[in-house]
């Protein structure tokens, strides 16, 4: 297998592993109607995913240094795979808890080992395309996984289970194929499981400016992705679950094509141009949510995933360039941990409102928030990159 091709094969199972995991959010509405669980245990469901995902991601992030990139990823496949039987075999939320921390694993587990093959395959005569590739392959994932597992649910047979029968056929080829490529690291050292966080000097103010938007922009991803379809339905009347796919392709299928677009633009204009678009994306939000009004909702999505994309995007730019090399490995685990935990604890506190309130209200009140958290985020921008005084 050439470089070439191996690179591709790389991002391609890297948009896979998101695929998987927006796949299960069209049917959360249909779970919690069959087997009576709440809205909370859905957004529980949820998080669990991205708490074990964090966990492996932080614990085995280095692992492909030592032992290679091809046994990470192979061993991620098979506990995806694994992962794909017990969506199938499910009778009851435990099941969904078990099929998605083993998904969490098998996601974080590969993260870091297909990030680095990326870069270890990077084209000579391209060098910014590694970082693209990692930027853009899981949001493309997301939303590609989300639209066309609410396609198979609404359209196909046995819906409970026909995408994770696909999914676990597609993840079996890929172990094939992975197989039979070359391996692209050079090991060194011996394997280590300690984690590495921690944020240098010279990126700390900046990182502390970034915090709002960080947890403003994962924390709407985490909302939509867990109750979103659910919002969908109730706006719509309808329980067609193509329309719940569609929203979630609306907020990531944007955020992916502006991340393409405007790759090459400044980190601090992508952050500054990000976190205007989450406030008024979810300003638009808020006011399709009070006016009950549908298509206000995809604009407002669709202003919201412009912000998520390109937010998270200046974010990480910004920060690595301000990082000493030896530290950014420890200040991206930081990124990550903020990331993943305002991807799934709001998703949860989001749930039991929805208990409380309503999905309507809930939505509403957790909407109001994080646009609160963009605006300080936007704030923390603007002081850290003024100039100082002399």
């Amino acid at each position: 297998m050439s470089r070439r091709l191996t690179f591709w094969t790389f991002g391609t199972a890297f948009a896979l592993f998101l695929f998987a995991a927006a796949a299960p959010s069209p049917l959360y509405g249909l779970y919690a109607l069959r087997w009576g669980f709440s809205s909370l245990e859905v957004t529980e469901v949820f998080a669990v995913y991205a708490i074990v995902l964090l966990a492996a991601l932080l614990l085995t992030g280095s692992l492909s240094d030592a032992v290679g990139r091809k046994p990470v990823v192979l061993a991620a496949l098979v506990i995806q795979i694994v992962s794909m039987g017990a969506f199938i075999a499910a009778s009851g939320a435990g099941w969904l808890f078990a099929a998605r921390s083993l998904q969490g694993l098998a996601t974080g587990l590969a993260t870091g080992a297909l990030a680095a093959a990326l870069v270890d395959l990077q084209p000579r005569e391209r060098p910014g395309l590694a970082p693209l590739v990692n930027s853009v392959a899981p949001i493309c994932g997301l939303a590609l996984g989300a639209l066309l597992s609410a396609a198979l649910v609404q359209l196909g047979p046995d819906p409970m289970r026909l995408v994770y029968g696909i999914l676990a056929v597609v993840f079996a080829v890929l172990v094939l194929v992975i197989f039979a490529a070359p391996e692209p690291a050079s090991l060194s050292g011996q394997p280590s499981l300690r984690p590495r966080v921690g944020v240098s000097a010279e990126a700390r103010p900046a990182f502390l400016a970034a915090l709002p938007t960080l947890i403003a922009g994962w924390g709407v991803g985490g909302f939509y992705f867990s109750l979103g379809p659910s919002l969908a339905s109730e706006l719509s009347g309808s329980r067609d679950r193509l329309i719940g796919g569609a929203l979630l392709f609306t907020l990531a299928g944007v955020g992916a094509l502006v991340v393409l677009a405007l790759s090459r633009w400044e980190p601090r204009t992508l952050m500054t141009l990000g976190v205007l678009a989450l406030i008024i994306g979810l300003g638009v939000t808020v006011l399709a949510l009070t006016s009950l009004s549908l298509a206000a909702l995809f604009a407002g999505t669709a202003i919201t995933g412009v912000g998520f994309g390109i937010a998270w995007l200046g974010v990480l730019r910004t920060l690595i360039a301000l990082a000493p090399a030896a530290s950014r490995g420890a200040l991206l685990a930081a990124i990550y941990i903020v990331a993943y935990l305002a991807f799934a604890v709001p998703a949860v506190i989001a749930g039991y409102l929805v208990t409380r309130a309503g999905l309507h209200d809930a939505s509403v009140w957790y909407a109001g928030a994080m646009d609160l958290l963009a605006v300080a985020g936007l704030a923390g921008t603007v002081l850290v990159g003024r100039p100082a005084r002399t």
